[in-house]
């Protein structure tokens, strides 16, 4: 499904000879044609494919600014266009960037668009890079071009949830930095938004409470799977839908296994502080399935069926052994003259290494 575009305009930030940073705004949207729509669509699923994203709302007027919500509000009852809304967004970043040690330049793109049953406001501080290329006559063409892979400095405000539920804390998503504070918690600033939901949280909260009912049933080894499965299968297609993970509809997914008995929903209900939807958090998804671990050099992953078959782990000895190796890691192996065998038995070489969370 494509997204279908309403608005978009550019702005570019850059510093002057004298180091300030400033804004070169332009006085018109761009027209929307196939080519633009194509551009954004890129734009949704990179951004739709960031696994480290957060949620936020709103601030109280109180607490930050609301000059950006006021202009955006304004926009949305069609007291103040989308040009002037936008001009009034990036004088704000700027303002905001301004206060702070960061050489951020770039384009900011600002754009409104429709995507399956939702109204989205994005807006991105995207880098403007050189590219070479040859052109017929054998030549070698700089040009600009901007990078849609590698976003960053980007915030999506949900506008179909923030008019239904204007008391929710998740409406405004953003990529969220790994480490202390980073320019795209000035984006936060700028909007006087702060952080709410967790989507992380509610992940790990449904994969504790799929553990455990599993746990309640007494379910074997092989059930026990199935039932990680559907909830992978759930999720990854919630991810790729762009759709919240529904309790209720997960629930009734279960139901396909009958050896189960009784309600996930009300299991869950009963003991788990979950929302009743939540986005589906990729980097937790794969627990699901999967054992992942890495430290010490390595990095080690392989579906969970494959344990005490394939995979064995001695935890007397701290001992994984894997028989049947992946033919191209074998021939690696067997080209460094490593092994001779189809057998690799992997030991860690340290106590400490020992706790990798497989």
């Amino acid at each position: 499904m494509n997204v279908s575009a309403t608005n978009i305009i550019l702005h570019s930030l850059n510093y002057n000879d004298e180091g300030v940073l400033q804004c070169k705004m332009r006085e018109g949207e761009l027209p929307i044609s196939p080519s633009i729509e194509q551009f954004v669509m890129d734009l949704h699923r990179n951004y739709q494919s960031k696994s480290n994203k957060a949620y936020a709302y709103f601030a109280d007027e109180s607490e930050k600014s609301p000059l950006f919500q006021r202009a955006l509000t304004e926009e949305l009852n069609g007291e103040l266009d989308f040009v002037g809304f936008s001009q009034q967004a990036a004088a704000r970043l700027v303002e905001e960037l301004k206060k702070h040690d960061f050489a951020e330049e770039g384009v900011l793109l600002i754009s409104k668009y429709s995507w399956t049953t939702s109204d989205y406001l994005f807006i991105a501080l995207l880098q403007n890079n050189q590219s070479i290329s040859v052109n017929e006559n054998l030549e070698l063409k700089v040009s600009q071009h901007i990078e849609t892979s590698k976003i960053q400095l980007v915030a999506r405000i949900d506008l179909t949830l923030l008019k239904r539920s204007p008391e929710a804390n998740r409406y405004i998503s953003f990529i969220k930095g790994r480490v202390g504070r980073k320019v795209s918690d000035f984006f936060l600033d700028m909007m006087g938004a702060k952080e709410g939901f967790d989507a992380k949280v509610q992940n790990q909260g449904l994969l504790q409470a799929v553990e455990e009912f599993c746990e309640k049933q007494a379910l074997p080894t092989e059930e026990k799977q199935a039932v990680r499965e559907v909830t992978s299968n759930y999720c990854k297609e919630q991810l790729k839908e762009g759709q919240d993970i529904d309790l209720s509809t997960l629930s009734n997914e279960f139901e396909s296994t009958s050896s189960l008995e009784g309600s996930f929903y009300d299991f869950v209900s009963e003991d788990y502080q979950l929302e009743e939807n939540f986005p589906a958090d990729r980097s937790l998804v794969r627990k699901l399935t999967k054992y992942v671990g890495q430290g010490g050099g390595m990095s080690i992953s392989f579906d969970q069926k494959h344990l005490g078959s394939s995979v064995k782990y001695d935890e007397a000895s701290d001992t994984l052994t894997i028989q049947g190796i992946p033919p191209n890691l074998r021939e690696q192996l067997k080209r460094d003259a490593l092994i001779d065998s189809d057998d690799v038995v992997l030991q860690s070489a340290t106590e400490d290494e020992s706790k990798a969370p497989f």
